[in-house]
């Protein structure tokens, strides 16, 4: 019985040699080794950074740097439309950071902040407890008989 299984051993021709550089002239590959002739390119350790431009002052240098960034300190949102409150709460339910992460809307990240948007309608009679609801979101839900202890209503 033969050791040769052609199910589980590759096809011929995939699994080659790793070609070795710098080994005599007769290999095809002595000498420079592939690299050409002289330069940075052919130096052991020759590269050069990211942007580089051979010498010529850099874009990112060349442009100023100007003015003031919000990154670090913007805060995103989680945004729910009260359509999808009226969906998947009942009638006399609390909305808030808690009950959002029990019916799987939000992670359980203690950072996430939660916005209730005006999109839709609501007739149920909810308490909204969350960072922020907009105007239209708190109009239509004290309409519907709930309330709403938004820290911030934009």
């Amino acid at each position: 019985m033969s050791d040769y299984n052609p199910i589980l051993s590759a096809p011929q021709g995939a699994n080659k040699k790793d070609r070795r550089v710098g080994r005599g002239s007769s290999s095809g590959r002595g000498t420079t080794a592939g690299k050409g002739n002289k330069g940075q390119q052919s130096r052991s350790g020759g590269k050069t950074y990211v942007g580089f431009e051979g010498g010529q002052m850099p874009l990112y240098r060349r442009i100023a740097h100007k003015g003031f960034s919000n990154y670090p300190f913007k805060k995103e949102y989680y945004c729910i439309n009260v359509e999808v409150l009226e969906a998947k709460f009942n009638d006399g339910e609390t909305v808030n950071k808690e009950s959002l992460i029990a019916k799987g809307f939000i992670s359980a990240k203690a950072d996430t902040l939660v916005k209730v948007l005006g999109n839709g309608e609501i007739t149920k009679k909810l308490t909204v407890d969350v960072d922020k609801v907009s105007a239209s979101a708190k109009a239509k839900i004290e309409k519907a008989g709930g309330t709403v202890k938004a820290e911030e209503t934009k």
